[in-house]
C-alpha cells in the first residue's frame, strides 16, 4: 500500500503564505537556531509569524504562560515547537462554501501529505480546545471550518478516509499514485484514499463534542450539514454491522470492499476485497486500522469504544437541537448502547497470563488479536477517549499487557520504549504511544520517564516523529507529522491543569546535570 512514511512532501506552508517562505517539508529536516540550552540542544522549529498558516493570539498567550511554568529548557522548546505545529504549518486553506457564505471551511493537511484525513484533522485541531471558550475566539473558526468540511466529506463518501481540497479553495487535487478497486465507487477529484476506518466517524464526533463542550454553541450544529453527516454515519455504521452470513447461513454481500495493487499484505483486503468473515455481534466493522493498515479481524475494539463514547455525547447535542429529526438522538444512543454491550460480550478475553483483558480485534467466531497499535484509538488510549476510567481493572490488566513484551508490537531500547505498529516495522517505537502512556498515567515517575524518552527521540530536531528506532534516535520516519506534535502539546497542556508540578522537573540526563 502507498505509505504515509514514503509519501512525497512538496507542500508549501499554505495558501496566502508568501512564496518566499521556506518549504516546511525541507525546513523541518534541519536544525535552526536558537538551539535550546539543555543537553538535547533542540532546534527552534516555528516558522516566522508571516509564514505561519494561522496566527492565534489565544495560542500565543498560552504558550507564553505555560513556558513560564516549565523549568526544563528542552521541554520548554519541545512544547513551543509542537503544540502550535498544526496552526503554524498545516492550515492549507480557509474560506467559505460556494453556496453559503456563512458556512466556514478549513482544509487541514496532515503535514507532509497534501490531503485531509478525517481522523487526523480532528486530532490535529483538538489540542486547541484548551484555549477555546467562545464562538468568537480566534481558533473557534478553525474548529467550525474543520467540522463543516468533514461533514461534507462524510455525507458524500462516508466510507472514505482522506480527501482532496474543496473546489472553493482553487487548489488542484493531488494524486497518491495508487491503483484501487473500491465499493462504493468515488470521485478521485474529491477523495484522496478510501480506506474505511471506523475511527474517522469517531474523530468527527470527538471534534464536535470538543467544540460544543468548550463553547456551548448549539446553533452551529443546526446549520449546514452536521445533522446530515450524523445520519450518514449511522447509515454506514448499520451497514458495517452486518455479519458475513445471515441467520440461514446465506452470504451477505459487504457494503464496502477494497482491493489495491500493493507490496504489503496490509495494503489491501483479502477475500477478494471483502476481508475476513465476521459474526453477528453488534460491533461495527472496521476493515482498516487507524494506521491505514488492513485489520486482521475487522471488529476493532478501540474504534468501537470511541464510537460508543462519542455517539452518546453527540446525542446530547442532537437532542437539544430544536429542529432535529425526530428520534435521531435516541437512534444514536441505541447504537452506542448496542456497541458498548457488544464490547463487553466479545471484546473482553482471557490473556495467556490468565487475566481478563480487551482484545485489539475480534471476529465474533472466536478469532482475536492480542496486541495494540500505537495509533489512536488504541487499547492504551481507552481512558483518553473517555470510554472508561483509568482505574478500571480490566483496563489496568490490558495496560500491563500492552506495555510489555507480551504485546508483539511493544518495542524497547535505550532511546525510547513503547508501542510500535506493523505500519512501519518491529523495533520502531512510535512516540505517540509513549505520550499516550503519560496521558493515561497517574504516576509521576511514569509520566516523567515518558517525557524524557520523547525528548531524547527527536534527533535534535525538536519535533515528534511518526516512529523512532528504539536504539537510534537518528533513524526515524516522518519529520513533519502534525498529529503527533499536537498530542505532545496536549499532554503538556493537560499537565498544566492536573499535575503542574511535573512541569517543574528536570528532564536532563544525569551526567549533564552533574556538570
Amino acid at each position: 500500500m502507498w505509505s504515509r512514511a514514503r509519501a512525497a512532501a512538496a507542500v508549501l506552508f499554505g495558501v496566502g503564505v508568501s512564496a518566499s517562505c521556506p518549504n516546511y517539508a525541507d525546513y523541518s529536516r534541519r536544525q535552526h537556531e536558537p538551539l535550546s540550552d539543555g543537553a538535547f540542544r533542540l532546534s527552534y522549529m516555528r516558522p516566522e509569524p508571516a509564514c505561519r498558516t494561522f496566527n492565534s493570539t489565544l495560542v500565543e498567550d498560552a504558550i507564553t504562560r505555560v513556558k513560564d511554568q516549565i523549568w526544563d529548557p528542552d521541554l520548554s522548546r519541545l512544547f513551543e515547537n509542537t503544540w502550535p505545529n498544526t496552526l503554524d504549518t498545516a492550515i492549507k486553506w480557509r474560506g467559505v462554501a460556494a453556496n453559503n457564505t456563512e458556512e466556514e471551511l478549513c482544509f487541514v493537511i496532515t503535514g507532509d501529505i497534501n490531503a485531509m484525513w478525517v481522523r487526523d484533522s480532528a486530532n490535529q485541531v483538538a489540542p486547541y480546545k484548551y484555549v477555546l471558550s467562545s464562538p468568537a475566539d480566534d481558533v473557534a473558526s478553525v474548529f467550525r471550518g474543520v467540522i463543516n468540511l468533514q461533514a461534507r466529506y462524510l455525507v458524500v463518501n462516508p466510507y472514505c478516509n482522506a480527501f482532496q481540497p474543496p473546489t472553493e479553495s482553487g487548489l488542484p487535487p493531488d494524486s497518491n499514485g495508487g491503483i484501487y478497486s473500491v465499493t462504493p465507487s468515488y470521485n478521485r477529484n474529491f477523495v484522496y484514499t478510501c480506506n474505511f476506518e471506523l475511527d474517522d466517524f469517531g474523530g468527527f464526533l470527538q471534534l464536535s463534542h470538543d467544540y460544543y463542550t468548550a463553547t456551548g454553541d448549539l446553533d452551529f450544529f443546526g446549520k449546514f450539514q452536521w445533522v446530515h453527516a450524523i445520519q450518514s454515519i449511522l447509515s454506514a455504521s448499520r451497514a458495517m454491522q452486518q455479519p458475513t452470513y445471515d441467520q440461514d447461513g446465506k452470504w451477505v454481500r459487504s457494503a464496502y470492499t477494497f482491493q489495491s495493487q500493493t507490496m504489503t499484505a496490509f495494503g489491501t483486503l483479502g477475500n477478494n476485497g471483502m476481508s475476513n468473515p465476521i459474526n453477528d455481534t453488534g460491533l461495527i466493522r472496521s476493515p482498516f486500522r487507524p494506521s491505514d493498515d488492513a485489520a486482521i479481524f475487522d471488529l476493532s475494539i478501540p474504534a468501537n469504544m470511541m464510537m460508543a463514547r462519542y455517539l452518546t455525547t453527540n446525542a446530547d447535542i442532537m437532542e437539544r437541537l430544536p429542529n432535529a429529526p425526530a428520534g435521531l438522538a435516541q437512534e444514536m444512543r441505541d447504537m452506542a448502547t448496542q456497541v458498548q454491550e457488544a464490547i463487553k460480550e466479545w471484546g473482553i478475553v482471557r490473556a495467556p497470563s490468565g487475566k481478563e483483558i480487551y482484545a485489539y480485534e475480534v471476529d465474533g467466531f472466536g478469532g482475536r488479536s492480542l496486541m495494540d497499535d500505537a495509533n489512536v484509538p488504541s487499547l492504551l488510549s481507552a481512558p483518553f477517549l473517555g470510554y472508561l476510567d483509568k482505574t478500571d481493572e480490566i483496563y489496568q490488566n490490558t495496560r500491563e499487557f500492552v506495555l510489555s513484551r507480551a504485546n508483539p508490537w511493544y518495542c524497547s531500547g535505550p532511546i525510547i520504549s513503547g508501542v510500535g505498529s506493523p505500519h512501519i516495522r518491529p523495533g520502531a517505537t512510535w512516540p505517540m504511544s509513549v505520550i499516550m502512556r503519560a496521558m493515561t498515567s497517574s504516576e509521576d515517575g511514569e509520566i516523567i520517564s515518558s517525557i524524557k524518552q520523547v525528548l531524547q527521540s527527536t534527533a535534535g530536531l525538536g519535533l515528534i516523529h511518526e516512529s523512532v528506532d528504539a536504539y537510534s534516535a537518528s533513524t526515524w520516519t516522518r519529520q513533519w507529522f502534525t498529529w503527533a506534535n499536537g498530542l505532545f502539546g496536549q499532554l503538556v497542556m493537560e499537565l498544566e491543569q492536573r499535575n503542574s508540578s511535573v512541569l517543574q522537573e528536570s528532564f536532563q540526563p544525569l551526567r549533564y546535570r552533574d556538570v
